[in-house]
């Protein structure tokens, strides 16, 4: 019982917990910061991994006007092309995980991807005009050239996305997929369509993984087993390089377009699924997990992708690998240095401001607003005060 004149305190207000939120009493509680966060963090894991998967790309492809003088740096690039697409593709298709076909998401999809493809597509093959002195080269939205079959691949999986989290075994139904792909030359090169069913699988187990997937090759165990892993790999990889068509890494032929019996492309789509795999889980292990200088950078990787290669079509056109200096060893460090140095400066923030109106635009005059969108924008309006 209260006394009549003792003052009463107000009880503070019932917290009730959302789902996947600490109680207030809970030591994970105590433990949060006081402060509000301003905005979803991102995960410095990823950033680190598509910016290292990114460096890998344009060195590799600075590589190739060179690989043909030296046996051991064409085992490097197999092996660098055996996982380094993959893993950008794994990590595409885990951030693609929520894709649906809200409007929104939509909207991103197109500004975001396909918007970009028409405007590059168009771009390189201007370029391969003006400076390749290729006249006669057609612009072609259904025939993807060089960096580009990448968006068109990205904008046809995200379609496919709410489908393929429908199917029960989505995996095995990508890899028969990927399978069927390699024994059928008549697909063509409309849309890279080989390129894109033979590299679905990585997108489909990105789709499927979770994110404690990906802490599972995240420990100093993983780590030390890379190392002899990767050693095998180059072995391997030097091994190979009279033996095996560097072709079959690119994912963009049938088998009997390579010169192989019909049924070498599943047995081959199957093992390099199988090699790929397990390069791209030591790569994982090896990326940072806390936040690095070059974290930042993960987030302008798609421009980096898209703009380094205009630069190494340039320099090939324009003979800057004939040095005959920079095909020997010291040399191709030089190259792998500054093709290194070229793509991390493409993904900085003065560049992304550049060039946001072809990477990113905008674009609202070209949408209608859909009606949860303007009752949203209804609600905000009524409650800010006149």
């Amino acid at each position: 019982m209260f006394h009549a004149a003792s003052p009463r305190v107000p009880l503070p207000p019932a917290q009730s917990s959302a789902p996947g939120v600490p109680s207030p009493r809970s030591p994970l509680a105590q433990a949060q910061p006081r402060h509000k966060p301003r905005g979803k963090q991102r995960d410095a894991f990823f950033d680190n991994a598509k910016y290292l998967a990114i460096v890998l790309v344009a060195v590799g492809h600075a590589w190739e006007p060179l690989k043909g003088d030296s046996r051991i740096l064409e085992g490097v690039y197999t092996v660098v092309y055996s996982f380094h697409m993959p893993a950008f593709i794994i990590i595409s298709g885990f951030f693609s995980r929520s894709f649906d076909m809200r409007p929104d998401r939509l909207k991103r999809l197109i500004t975001g991807v396909a918007v970009p493809y028409v405007l590059f597509e168009t771009a390189y093959v201007l370029f391969d005009r003006t400076v390749g002195g290729d006249s006669g080269k057609d612009i072609s939205l259904l025939d993807p050239w060089y960096l580009t079959w990448f968006l068109c691949a990205l904008f046809v999986w995200r379609l496919c996305t709410p489908i393929l989290k429908l199917i029960r075994w989505p995996l095995p139904f990508a890899l028969g997929v990927a399978m069927l792909a390699s024994v059928a030359p008549s697909i063509g090169n409309d849309l890279d369509l080989q390129r894109v069913l033979q590299f679905l699988p990585y997108f489909v187990l990105g789709l499927c993984m979770k994110a404690e997937h990906f802490h599972m090759v995240r420990t100093w165990r993983m780590r030390i087993l890379a190392v002899p892993v990767f050693a095998a790999a180059l072995a391997v990889g030097w091994w190979a390089v009279p033996r095996m068509n560097t072709a079959w890494f690119y994912h963009r032929d049938a088998a009997q377009d390579l010169g192989a019996p019909w049924w070498v492309g599943p047995v081959m789509v199957l093992a390099m699924f199988g090699c790929s795999l397990l390069l791209t889980a030591c790569f994982f292990a090896w990326v940072p997990r806390r936040k690095m200088w070059f974290t930042a950078l993960g987030a302008g990787t798609l421009y980096g992708y898209l703009l380094h290669g205009f630069l190494v079509k340039a320099g090939d056109y324009q003979g800057w690998f004939d040095h005959a200096w920079l095909h020997r060893p010291l040399g191709e460090i030089f190259v792998s240095l500054v093709a290194a140095a070229v793509v991390t400066a493409l993904c900085t923030k003065p560049v992304q401001r550049v060039f946001r109106f072809a990477m990113e635009p905008k674009m609202e005059w070209a949408f209608r607003k859909d009606a949860a969108e303007m009752a949203r924008e209804r609600q905000v309006r009524e409650k800010v005060p006149a």
